[in-house]
């Protein structure tokens, strides 16, 4: 049996929306609306989506990096939103991010050595004397060379800041690290590298990934499980294979309709959805997803559809529609 070390409840994350001439709260952008999750010790769990669905700021809600508006998030068991500042601090030893512009989260007048033993300064991770040498070991960990350690990151190319975020975040010994679109920034030859890098990491010092992305060729490299998001709220949960081998929501299976296949003679049928995405300050009311989904009736406009496990499918694969086993018996075709 797995260990829970993340268990995320009803976690809410709008935000306020001032306008007016006083500049009052008019309405909210439901950034994440009402969603449940959990991760287990040493899996990596992914949650894709297209941009805007909640995916990043579910990230930063979990660290508190922005306070959420309502939920619950247990790390170990324990309450991370009933910690106060100085314990949420100490607390974030155990919860560490990678994020996406490793240019903007470095700071420019450091040093590549004053990064690393910064963060284990401040967590007391290790004597101070020995801070640089402990700085020298977590470069070449992440595969950079200990001559470059009293460099500034303008002095390295993209791939090589994103080791030196990594190393940061391995700096203070973590058991949860939270990877926000951590390769999207990088070409696809140095993704694999970073990928492969963050996997031998993971089995090295048994880290656990909150891995945030948009591409799901990254995400099938990677991921245990996957959360696909649409509009802050999740439409399906599942274990990899069984998701790209039998997606059960009409938003994934277009999701990986898009996938390109590296074969020219291969003919896809790609899934084209409607419309744009509505907005989070508007969401639709009922299934977030009926104003674009092909298989929408008058349920999905007015019933908010739940998470739930499918009885066709294994165990732990679950969904949120209201029509999966019409859809899946081949009993509901099309709207047209």
């Amino acid at each position: 049996m797995k260990k829970e070390l993340l268990k995320v409840n009803n976690l809410k994350q709008y935000f306020p929306v001032k306008g007016g001439f006083l500049g009052r709260t008019v309405n909210h952008v439901k950034a994440v609306d009402d969603i449940s999750f959990e991760i287990y010790e040493g899996e990596t769990l992914s949650v894709v989506g297209e941009s805007g669905c909640g995916k990043s700021t579910t990230g930063r809600a979990i660290l508190r990096l922005e306070e959420p508006t309502d939920g619950e998030v247990y790390f170990e068991g324990e309450d991370l939103l009933a910690l106060n500042k100085s314990q949420m601090r100490e607390k974030r030893k155990d919860l560490q991010v990678i994020f996406q512009d490793p240019y903007a989260s470095l700071n420019p007048r450091h040093t590549v050595g004053q990064i690393l033993t910064e963060a284990m300064q401040i967590q007391k991770i290790a004597p101070r004397s020995e801070l640089r040498k402990r700085a020298i070991e977590l470069m070449e960990i992440v595969g950079l060379n200990a001559e470059q350690i009293d460099r500034y990151p303008h002095e390295f190319s993209g791939g090589q800041r994103q080791r030196i975020g990594i190393a940061r975040a391995l700096s203070v010994d973590p058991k949860l690290i939270i990877a926000d679109e951590a390769v999207s920034a990088l070409d696809v030859s140095i993704q694999a590298q970073v990928l492969n890098l963050l996997k031998r990491l993971q089995r090295e010092f048994n880290l656990t990934y909150l891995f945030i992305a948009h591409d799901l060729g990254v995400v099938r490299h990677i991921s245990d499980r996957i959360i696909v998001m649409y509009l802050g709220k999740i439409v399906e949960i599942a274990d990899k294979k069984s998701l790209f081998e039998n997606p059960q929501h009409p938003y994934t299976k277009a999701l990986l309709s898009a996938i390109p296949i590296p074969d020219p003679e291969k003919k896809k049928e790609r899934i084209v959805l409607k419309g744009d995405v509505p907005s989070p300050i508007n969401p639709p009311q009922g299934c977030r997803f009926h104003t674009r989904c092909p298989f929408a009736t008058e349920i999905c406009r007015t019933k908010v559809p739940e998470l739930r496990n499918l009885d066709h499918m294994k165990e732990g694969h679950r969904a949120a529609c209201h029509h999966i086993e019409k859809i899946h018996s081949g009993e509901m075709a099309l709207q047209k």
